[in-house]
C-alpha cells in the first residue's frame, strides 16, 4: 500500500466526490468502515466511465467483466454525516488482465482512508480470467477524459 499520502488535485489522480449520508454511518455517526469500499467502487466506476468504458456494454459486447480480486485498506481519520469526501484514484499498475489502484478518501486536506485494490478482467459466463479487450486496454492506458466532476 502506498504510504505516502498526497492531497487531492494531484495531476495523475482521478477525483470523485461522495457525500456521506445517514445510511453510511454507524450508531456513533461515523462512516462505517466497510462503506469506504463502496466509495472507492463508485470512484472506480466513474473512472471507467471517464475513460469511455460502459461496463454493461462491455459485458454485452465482449463478455468481459471487471471484478475486485483483492483489497487492503488503512483507516486514518473518521468521516461523518454530511461530509463531502473526495476520493482520489490512481492506477498503480495496468496489466494484461488486471488493474491495481491506489485509492484515497480525503476531507478538507485530511486523509481519511487509503487502499490498494486489484481489479481483474474475467469472462462473464465462467468468471475465469481473461485478457482485457485491446480497445479497453487502450482506453485505460489513455486515462480519463475528465478528471473531476463539476459540483
Amino acid at each position: 500500500m502506498n504510504k505516502s499520502a498526497s492531497q487531492p488535485g494531484v495531476a495523475d489522480g482521478f477525483q470523485w466526490p461522495v457525500r456521506v449520508y445517514y445510511e453510511d454511518t454507524d450508531a456513533g455517526g461515523i462512516v462505517f468502515y466497510a462503506n469506504y469500499l463502496k466509495f472507492f467502487e463508485r470512484a472506480r466506476t466513474e473512472w471507467l466511465r471517464a475513460c469511455g468504458i460502459d461496463q454493461k456494454r462491455l459485458a454485452d459486447e465482449t463478455g468481459a467483466l471487471f471484478v475486485v480480486r483483492r483489497t487492503a485498506l488503512e483507516y486514518c481519520a473518521p468521516a461523518r454525516l454530511d461530509d463531502l469526501v473526495m476520493t482520489v484514484s490512481r492506477v498503480e499498475r495496468l496489466g494484461r488482465a488486471s488493474v491495481d489502484f491506489i485509492q484515497e478518501a480525503w476531507r478538507d486536506g485530511t486523509l481519511l482512508a487509503s487502499g490498494s485494490i486489484r481489479v481483474a478482467c474475467v469472462e462473464r459466463t465462467g468468471l475465469k480470467p481473461m485478457a482485457t479487450p485491446p480497445p479497453v486496454l487502450a482506453a485505460l492506458r489513455k486515462g480519463p477524459v475528465v478528471s473531476t466532476p463539476q459540483a
